[in-house]
């Protein structure tokens, strides 16, 4: 009897003690990673893929992670030509009596589309944004359109804008969702950004009297490694924001964190999601841009043979440790293909639809002559009766 009761003793003090042990194997998916953010959300840039998310499609003042948004058009008027860095830009009346964070530009004062454009994205100032967005849309009004007509292009359903530097207004709202993505779109469209939102400091007009010191409002750009943007933002309406962006083994993760009450909550929200996501994912190259998918006769083209070929990249984000054995693509041609318009690859992984990828021909197609339709006719005749 003496000996069951101790027998009974041990195994209730190796149940006690082995309780902890069990607590501490449980998965981190299920660990909130966020304590303080209304809305928040992780996902791995080049896929676009969620990893996390708390109220991720609640509708809130960004404040001036609007910015994003006009750096994307900005790059995009660049990076085809439409502008140049060295253009140089007047200030416009609207723009010098605007409020809030500024480099203090007067009205008719000159700065070209570089200093402008990295006031914005360092120092989050108002006046060069407005400055930027009256020089590529002629009017606040246009280029605000061009901001919404991006949205629609993104497919992004809860986001709506009013300006281009972000004060509140009713009418102008996004989530942390729709920030990710302009986020994302951004950075793997137009990299170039991050040579601006990756400085903590910088001047401008440095070498006149009214040199201005450029400090970045994003302080994890200089105390996080591997930090390198995105923007930040805050109104009393808003509270505290962050779009935030870190690279690390070629893998880049954003995170985005809205509505926190003072600047340690949305640091400690933005840290913990980004760490997650280094230490917990990695993406893999799974068929290389340029990566022929399918061929195509068509005797009505010029040339009547050609390739078609992924026009990037089809990365997949996976748990460190697992894999994605189970990877299928569908090819969706257009009926008519042209050298713009050629079709998209479906990515499903495990079944499920993971991404859809442009499709483009190796070569330029055009519409084929009646003449040469016409030999290509004959010679297939000759080859069938021989």
């Amino acid at each position: 009897m003496k000996k069951k009761l101790i027998l009974l003793l041990i195994i209730i003090i190796c149940f006690i003690c082995l309780q902890p042990n069990i607590k501490a194997i449980e998965s981190l998916e299920t660990i909130p990673l966020t304590q303080y953010s209304k809305s928040a959300i992780l996902i791995e840039s080049s896929t676009k893929q969620v990893i996390y998310e708390k109220a991720s499609e609640e509708k809130l003042s960004p404040a001036s992670m609007t910015k994003i948004m006009t750096m994307l058009i900005t790059m995009e008027k660049i990076d085809s030509g439409i502008i140049h860095l060295n253009d140089m830009v007047q200030t416009p009346k609207e723009a010098a009596e605007l409020g809030g964070s500024q480099i203090y530009l007067s009205e008719g004062e000159e700065m070209s589309v570089e200093d402008l454009l990295k006031s914005m994205a360092i120092s989050s100032a108002n006046d060069a944004a407005l400055t930027l967005a009256i020089y590529i849309g002629g009017s606040e009004e246009v280029f605000v359109k061009m901001m919404n007509d991006k949205v629609k292009e993104l497919n992004l359903v809860n986001t709506h804008f009013v300006n281009p530097y972000g004060f509140d207004d009713n009418d102008h709202y996004s989530c942390s969702y729709d920030m990710a993505i302009i986020a994302s779109t951004l950075i793997e469209e137009h990299p170039k950004i991050l040579d601006y939102t990756s400085r903590y400091e910088d001047y401008v007009r440095e070498d006149t009297l009214k040199r201005f010191w450029l400090v970045n409002t994003n302080k994890l750009v200089k105390f996080m490694e591997g930090v390198d943007g995105l923007k930040t933002g805050w109104t009393q309406k808003a509270g505290y924001c962050l779009t935030c962006t870190i690279k690390r083994n070629d893998n880049r993760f954003i995170a985005v964190a809205m509505g926190c009450e003072n600047v340690d909550q949305r640091t400690k929200d933005i840290t913990s999601m980004l760490n997650y996501g280094i230490n917990n994912y990695t993406v893999d190259t799974y068929l290389k841009k340029g990566t022929i998918v399918t061929s195509k006769e068509d005797l009505m083209t010029s040339p009547n043979h050609y390739d078609i070929v992924l026009a990037k990249d089809i990365k997949i984000l996976k748990r460190n440790h697992e894999d994605n054995n189970n990877i299928t693509t569908k090819i969706i041609l257009e009926d008519k293909i042209t050298s713009d318009k050629v079709g998209i690859l479906e990515v499903y992984v495990n079944g499920n639809l993971y991404q859809t990828v442009p499709l483009i021909t190796n070569l330029k197609i055009k519409k084929a002559k009646f003449l040469d339709v016409f030999l290509e006719i004959l010679k297939e005749l000759f080859i069938v009766s021989k």
